[in-house]
């Protein structure tokens, strides 16, 4: 059947890329050699979306055939706002949500220009399973922003850890064993 694809959004912020490489090289590590992580470096653009909507775009339309598609924090709202409001042509084999905001779910997280539409769960494309890890102890997006995502989308399942911070220790093991359970 071939290696399998994943795609994997980085986080935002100064040095997002670097920070969130481990969280790649772990992904890879732990999936093993039947798949292939991409790891894109996303634009630093003035767009409403920094230019990542464009950008996650043409990374999956550069793959051929099924994905995977994962992102963590910044990314992975920027990943499932595309979701929402996007047509994909691939088949998308699962879709895998790292420390996610929710934005404009409170008043430290408003940017319009990443705001989910309120019918947001409805447009996501169906059939597909996803997935939310969150850490209770995540010292820059709240554990309670998992709990509006998983009000907003009752079919996720939802995987709440106690310790690993934002970057869930930079171990992805648990989303390695959700992606190859979907195989």
């Amino acid at each position: 059947m071939g290696v399998k694809q994943v795609l994997f959004i980085q986080g935002g912020g100064e040095g997002g890329y670097a920070a969130d490489a481990k969280l790649a090289a772990s992904l890879q590590a732990a999936l093993g050699a039947a798949y292939n992580v991409r790891y894109p470096q996303m634009p630093d653009e003035d767009a409403p979306d920094f230019g990542w909507g464009h950008q996650i775009d043409k990374e999956i339309a550069a793959i051929k055939g099924e994905v995977t598609l994962v992102g963590h924090s910044l990314g992975a709202s920027i990943l499932l706002k595309y979701l929402a409001e996007n047509e994909v042509k691939n088949q998308i084999r699962g879709i895998f949500l790292i420390s996610t905001p929710f934005w404009g779910g409170d008043e430290n997280w408003q940017y319009e220009g990443l705001t989910l539409q309120e019918n947001f769960a409805e447009t996501l494309p169906k059939d597909v399973p996803i997935f939310l890890y969150h850490s209770r102890d995540d010292e820059e997006v709240n554990v309670a922003h998992l709990t509006m995502y998983a009000k907003k989308l009752p079919q996720a399942t939802i995987r709440e850890v106690a310790s690993g911070g934002h970057q869930l220790g930079n171990d992805l093991t648990q989303v390695a064993l959700d992606i190859k359970s979907f195989q």
